[in-house]
């Protein structure tokens, strides 16, 4: 019985070791585990009153030039793929073609609508998702929840912590890489998440959003959809 129960502790240690040194996330960190969320809502807060101000006046342009509605709310998968209700401030007008369906997306993006995303102004409503605990500071973006059966099991992992306002993948490259790209980033931040690395991201995104960098992928207004890194690789 003992020497049973050695070899079924044997190969459970052996399993645990393979899943800590083959998993993507490590969830039990200090600064992740007691303090991360905490500093994603004291920011949000201090955030949310310090530039009220900015909300108001740019719902007010949002609604003079774009109309109602002001916010753009759209389902994202978030942390575990749990699907929250993200908030964006609108970029986009509701023309229609003949055949009573929405125009592409590069044919409904004005210029206020340009400048906004060129800005990330439009971003700032995000900062009540922190707030409600769905997203974090930093860390991969909500992208679609048309994308979740394409991922691969590995580009899955990027859901096993809150999505972010900003990213890793955000200050490499934003829209001007591909999606394999974009996907290898947010792995390599949810392998290593620390305070150090989340404070240079943060720096990073100012310095990115100021120069204006990567804003739209070369030769096009906005990114292509993601059809799964299978159809990437027929593609090119």
């Amino acid at each position: 019985m003992k020497r049973e129960r050695k070899g079924i502790r044997s190969i459970v240690n052996k399993l645990s070791v393979r899943t800590r040194s083959t998993g993507v996330h490590k969830p039990y960190g200090p600064y992740e585990r007691f303090f991360k969320r905490p500093l994603d809502f004291l920011c949000a807060l201090a955030g949310l009153l310090l530039f009220s101000w900015l909300y108001l006046l740019i719902a007010l342009l949002v609604r003079i030039r774009l109309g109602n509605p002001v916010l753009f709310v759209q389902e994202r998968p978030g942390k575990n793929e749990k699907i929250f209700k993200l908030y964006k401030f609108r970029t986009m007008t509701d023309k229609r073609g003949a055949d009573g369906k929405l125009l592409p997306d590069a044919e409904r993006l004005t210029k206020f609508g340009k400048w906004l995303r060129s800005t990330s102004l439009d971003e700032l409503p995000e900062l009540i998702n922190i707030l409600k605990g769905d997203m974090s500071l930093i860390g991969p973006r909500p992208l679609l929840t048309d994308y979740l059966p394409l991922y691969s099991k590995e580009q899955r992992h990027r859901h096993d912590v809150r999505p972010g306002l900003t990213g890793l993948a955000q200050v490499k490259g934003r829209n001007s890489i591909s999606w394999d790209e974009k996907f290898m980033w947010d792995l390599r931040y949810v392998r290593n998440i620390s305070f150090k690395r989340d404070v240079m991201i943060l720096v990073w995104t100012v310095k990115v959003v100021l120069a204006r960098k990567g804003i739209q992928p070369a030769g096009a207004v906005v990114m292509e959809p993601y059809k799964g890194t299978n159809a990437q690789k027929t593609d090119r």
